[in-house]
Parts: C-alpha cells; sequence; structure tokens
C-alpha cells in the first residue's frame, strides 16, 4: 500500500511514497501524532536529484526491517528541501552545530515540538568507513529517548538556544568603498592560481562572486579581478562540469580542476552562470563567452521548460543506475555514431580513450583549441544517438524562486544578444508565475499537477521580482513594472520586520518553527534578503519610492561590513552593495510608439557592461521618474542619459549617446 506521500505533488516525496516506511509529510497531523504518542520524530530531508538520498532509499528506505523499526519507535517525515528551504535551513544549521558537517540526505531526530536532539546525514545499511549503521542509530536514539529523557531534553535545549542566536555574527563599519576593496581582497585571497576558481575540491561554480570581479574590474578599471573571473569561466567552460555537447552546467566538479562532475544539473544553477557569461561577453565580446551562455539556454529551453514556459527544476544524476552513465562515451560508442574518421577526431579533441577518465568511460573536456569546431560538425549525430539514450530523471515541479532567476537570466539575454525568441520565452514565463503561482500580490512556492500548496517564502517574491524588473528591460511593457509594484508591496508587507530592521524568510503569516528562518548568507542560490536588497534598490529608485530604497540601505548597514570581511558567503549582496555605492547610469529613452529608432539608441547599451543601470523607455510617464516630464525632440527618439535624474543634453544620435556613456563610466567612484 502507498503511504501518504502518493497525495503529494512533490516529484522526491512521491519516489518515497511506495516504501514500507509510514512516512508523513510535515505539518499538523505527523506533530500531533508525535505528542498524542510521546514519540520522537525521524525527519529526513533531502531533494530528487541527490544521489545519496536514492542510495539511503534503496538500502533502508525500502528495507522491510528497517521500516518496521521506523514505524515502531519513530514519527517518520519526509520533506523535500527545495519545496520546504524554512525547514531545510533550520535544521541543516541544527546538524552542522551537532556533526561539524552537513549535507543531504539529513537525518534529524526531533522532539514531538519540532526540537532536534540528534543528527546526522546519510547513514549505511551495516557498519562501514567510520559511520554506524542506521539500524544501531534508530535502536541507540529510541533507546535514549525511552530511557534517558533528561538527558536527551538538556540537549535539546542546548540545541535550541542556539538556534536562537544569531545565524552570521555582525560586524560593524559604515557603507563605503573600502568594503568592496576588502571583498575584492578577500577573493584574490581564496582564488586557485592553478585551476581557477574558489577552493579545492569539491569545486563548485560561484557565479555571484563572479559577478562581483566583473563589477569591481568596471569600477576600479583593476585587471586582476577581470582576469580572475574569465579564468574561472574559461575553466568551467573546458571543464567536464559543463555539458560539452548538450549545453549547460551539471552540479560541481568532484575534483579540483573542474573534470569530474557531480552529474546532476540544476536550474539555478544554469540561470546564474548564464548571466555570468552573458556579463563576461559584454565586458570582452569574445564570442566562447556568448556560446557558453546561449547553448546553457538552448539546453533550458529544450530540456527543462514545459509547454506552458515555466521551467522545471532538475535533472538526475544517475541513469540506467548508474552515475553519469547519460553523458559518458567510450570510443567505440563514437565510432558506431560517427564512423572511424570523425570518432578518432572527437576522441582526440575531447580526450576519449579506451581507459576512459570516469569509471571507464569519458566525459567529454576539449584538450585541443579547434575542439569546439571539431564537435560542431558531429554535434547533431551525437546529439541525437544520445537521446536514445535513457534519461535522467526530470524533478518537474516549478518553483517560483528558482523560476525568477531564470526569468531575469533569459530576458537579460533577450535583451543583451537582441534575440526576440528568448524575449518572448521569458513573457511566457512570467505569464505562467503570475497566472498560476500568484495570489494576491503573493507567491506560491512549487507547482506541479495543477496544484500550488505551498506559500512561498521572501526568495520567491523577491526572486520574480527580480526576474520582472528584467523582463521590463527587455520589452518596455509597463504592466511588468505594476506587477513589480505588487509584489514588492507585499514582500514588505509579509516578510519584512521594522523593530529588527530586517527580512525573514517565512512571513508572518506562516507557520511557526522552532525558530523563524533568515539566512542572510549567499550560497548556491542568493539569499532572500540580498535578492530583497537588490530589488528594492532599483526597482525603488526606477519607480520612485525611498522607503524601500531606504530599507535596502538599511539592511546593508547591517550586513555589509561583514559580507566584506566574508566575501565567499555574500556575492549577491556585494552585487547590491555595488550598485547602492555606484554611480548608476539612468537613461531614459522617449519615443512615441513603434519608433524603429529607439532601438538604435538601445544597440549602445546592449553591447556594454553596464551592472549599475536604470534603463525605461516609452512616452513621458510620471509613473516613471526617468520618463516624466520628457519628451521626444522632434517626434524622434531621445535619450537622456541621466545621474541622480539629473541629465546630459539629450541627443537622438547612437554615436553620442555612446560617447556620453563611455565619458559617464570612465568617471571614478568617490571613495
Amino acid at each position: 500500500m502507498a503511504n501518504r506521500l502518493a497525495q503529494e505533488t512533490s516529484p522526491y516525496l512521491l519516489e518515497h511514497a511506495n516504501n514500507p516506511v509510514d512516512w508523513y509529510p510535515w505539518g499538523s497531523p505527523a506533530l500531533e501524532r508525535a505528542r498524542a504518542e510521546h514519540k520522537p520524530i525521524l525527519l529526513s530531508i533531502g531533494y530528487s536529484a541527490c544521489h545519496w538520498c536514492h542510495v539511503m532509499a534503496r538500502e533502508s528506505f525500502e528495507d522491510e526491517q528497517t521500516a518496521a523499526l521506523m514505524n515502531r519507535d519513530f514519527i517518520s517525515i519526509k520533506v523535500d528541501r527545495e519545496e520546504r528551504p524554512d525547514l531545510d535551513q533550520v535544521y541543516m544549521r541544527a546538524v552542522q552545530a551537532m556533526t561539524g558537517s552537513g549535507g543531504w540526505p539529513m537525518t534529524v531526530f526531533l522532539l514531538p515540538d519540532g526540537t532536534p536532539f540528534f543528527a546526522g546525514t546519510y547513514f549505511p545499511p551495516t557498519d562501514r568507513s567510520g559511520m554506524p549503521a542506521f539500524q544501531r542509530v534508530l535502536a541507540a536514539v529510541a533507546d535514549a529517548f525511552a530511557k534517558r529523557p533528561a538527558d536527551v531534553l538538556e540537549t535539546a535545549t542546548q540545541v535550541r538556544d542556539f538556534l536562537h542566536r544569531p545565524s552570521v555574527p555582525l560586524a560593524a563599519g559604515d557603507l563605503t568603498p573600502a568594503l568592496l576593496e576588502e571583498a575584492a581582497t578577500g577573493l584574490a585571497r581564496d582564488f586557485d592560481p592553478e585551476h581557477a576558481g574558489f577552493g579545492g575540491a569539491p569545486k563548485f561554480p560561484q557565479p555571484m562572486l563572479i559577478e562581483v570581479l566583473l563589477r569591481h574590474h568596471a569600477r576600479t578599471g583593476q585587471p586582476a579581478a577581470l582576469e580572475m573571473a574569465l579564468e574561472t569561466l574559461r575553466a568551467m567552460a573546458a571543464g567536464g562540469i559543463y555539458d560539452q555537447l548538450g549545453g549547460g552546467f551539471h552540479r560541481y566538479a568532484v575534483d579540483e580542476r573542474w573534470l569530474v562532475p557531480h552529474f546532476e544539473k540544476m536550474l539555478y544553477d544554469n540561470a546564474l552562470l548564464t548571466r555570468a557569461y552573458l556579463d563576461a561577453w559584454q565586458l570582452t565580446h569574445d564570442p566562447a563567452h556568448r556560446r557558453v551562455a546561449e547553448q546553457t539556454l538552448a539546453f533550458v529551453l529544450r530540456e527543462m521548460t514545459s509547454p506552458e514556459g515555466a521551467f522545471y527544476s532538475s535533472l538526475d544524476a544517475d541513469s540506467e543506475g548508474e552515475e553519469g552513465r547519460f553523458y559518458l562515451w567510450t570510443p567505440a560508442e563514437l565510432e558506431a555514431v560517427l564512423g572511424v574518421d570523425d570518432a578518432r577526431a572527437i576522441a582526440r579533441a575531447f580526450d576519449v580513450t579506451p581507459a576512459g577518465n570516469f569509471e571507464g568511460r569519458n566525459i567529454l573536456h576539449p584538450v585541443v583549441s579547434d575542439a569546439v569546431e571539431i564537435l560542431d560538425g558531429a554535434r547533431d549525430r551525437l546529439m541525437a544517438a544520445r537521446a536514445r539514450r535513457a534519461r535522467p530523471h526530470r524533478d518537474e515541479k516549478v518553483i517560483a524562486g528558482w523560476n525568477g532567476l531564470m526569468l531575469r537570466a533569459v530576458a537579460d539575454a533577450g535583451r543583451v544578444l537582441d534575440r526576440r525568441d528568448l524575449v518572448i520565452a521569458a513573457e511566457a514565463n512570467a505569464r505562467f508565475l503570475l497566472s498560476r503561482m500568484q495570489e494576491r500580490g503573493r507567491m506560491r512556492r512549487s507547482y506541479k499537477d495543477s496544484r500550488a500548496p505551498l506559500a512561498g517564502f521572501l526568495e520567491d517574491q523577491a526572486a520574480v521580482a527580480d526576474g520582472l524588473l528584467s523582463l521590463y528591460e527587455a520589452t518596455f511593457d509597463p504592466r511588468w513594472l505594476d506587477d513589480v509594484r505588487e509584489l514588492v508591496r507585499e514582500m514588505l508587507a509579509a516578510f519584512w520586520d521594522e523593530d529588527a530592521a530586517a527580512f525573514f524568510d517565512t512571513g508572518k503569516d506562516q507557520e511557526q518553527l522552532v525558530v523563524r528562518p533568515q539566512d542572510v548568507t549567499d550560497n548556491a542560490i542568493p539569499s532572500g534578503t540580498s535578492l530583497a536588497v537588490d530589488v528594492l534598490l532599483r526597482a525603488g529608485l526606477l519607480l520612485g519610492e525611498p522607503s524601500w530604497q531606504d530599507r535596502a540601505r538599511r539592511t546593508l548597514e547591517r550586513l555589509a561590513p561583514t559580507a566584506a570581511k566574508a566575501p565567499l558567503a555574500f556575492g549577491r549582496l556585494l552585487a547590491a552593495l555595488d550598485f547602492h555605492l555606484g554611480r548608476v547610469v539612468e537613461l531614459a529613452v522617449v519615443a512615441p510608439p513603434g519608433d524603429a529608432s529607439a532601438d538604435r539608441l538601445l544597440a549602445v547599451v546592449r553591447e556594454r557592461f553596464l551592472p549599475n543601470r536604470l534603463l525605461a523607455v516609452g512616452a513621458s510617464d510620471p509613473g516613471i521618474p526617468l520618463l516624466a516630464d520628457r519628451r521626444a525632440i522632434d517626434g524622434k527618439a531621445t535619450a537622456y542619459l541621466c545621474e541622480h535624474f539629473v541629465c546630459q543634453a539629450p541627443t537622438r544620435d547612437p554615436g553620442e549617446l555612446a560617447d556620453q556613456l563611455d565619458s559617464f563610466t570612465a568617471k571614478p567612484v568617490a571613495s
């Protein structure tokens, strides 16, 4: 018989619906039963693309004997971390505090009131590699709960006290460019000069840090920041972490040189990395960066987009029971598809050998200068052959926050690359989000099978508003700004705490957990706080809302000095600080409807890296201060380049506008 998870929408929870474990989803029925029966809660948190989550499921949750122990001694709750980042955040912090590390699957034992008292991650079915067998853990925890309740309560009290402390110790200081200098120095210290990127193995893409470096170069002209960013982008694009054949990035590399990936593909990585390569292309006009951005978006639109225009969450690492099998090649497989000569050319260009570079097969990675050109001649045949393989499982739930990140990436690419097809895709996504995942200005968290059962979080609200701002820049349709206004107002009403001068990740009206989540660090995705600050700064200026800018400034004053000292954990917040401290390019193009000359003026903007920009296009509009009281000279599209709404001489000449922009951006930022 299926358990209670059979009624859920999450593909991850549905994968466990036929376990012999008497799983509950998180909610009042499970918590009330734990209190009524005075049983500890076994909380298991994972996600669909998690390799070790699947391993533990096969070894333990599908095992009748293990399930019997769980059903007898515990109330077992299964959570999809992607649906419930609030639970994941609270209990991951507890796991890290109790064990010194964290990861998924996360295994946490709770009192009936939700307070954790013992925790770990993956537990094997038998003792091995210093890890105790899961059944032994179950027996020990159940015994402690029954026979040593005072000890369990003491531990739980200590953990609860810890969770109520600030997760990040805050430094004090003024908001000055010196903070950005300090952050850049810290990034240089952590940079890997041999293989690029930051830190050692496992090595994760850090697209937000790349943005910080590119902004730093644009602001100061320092070549070292630019070179660190470009070296990292080149190294990732030449590694196995990038799908050389089909486009798109895997989650991370298990080695320090970007060769062997953990093969899952996540929507958020590909959204953030697309923007990093777009930024690099604008700065350098190196076609390699544009190629990676476009191939990544082609992958997303081909393999991770619903017929309604929503973006799916992830692709598994495994297929046919093997990690990465879908992406790997042998010389014989290449020869069967391409013939001897073309197969040898691909093998030479992409390091395909009989011995293999990953478990007897080969991860494609370029090792000769003309590898991309060689692959282009064989790409269609190899893609057709790969399409006949068993595909990795796709998690088809739609997460609002991740969709907001990809909405911005697609809209930005449509604008920067002047590709109408990408703008159309972004518009379809925005219509889906606003019609199917929004209720009276509040975003829902996830959507699947025509259901959006869960309330959204700060990151959902802010990321969708962020994406809509970029969509406005790609279309200059003012209706998207109306939606931004509504989302931001609801964001402030639900997630801003005036007394604390801070954002929380859950709304005032959402479920109260053991502690109200408030994670301000930027990890794999930007924090809700960082997204909110960025949106408030840009939308506040564009729409004339000084109170929005004030809240962003107050948040920066509380966090930016800490971010400068720990830049690896605050990439998006540092980018927002750069906007706040920088000289903002305010460009209004006043044009009659359908005036094609407006696009010639906007082309000047498209070809430049202007991260601190506000763009507004249209007729004079009192609702958009940049457009208010400005006119199209002689009825033709006219550009007004401004700073603090004080404008240079208006121009209809793209060359003159280019000169104005170059002169503006060449001026140093005051310290």
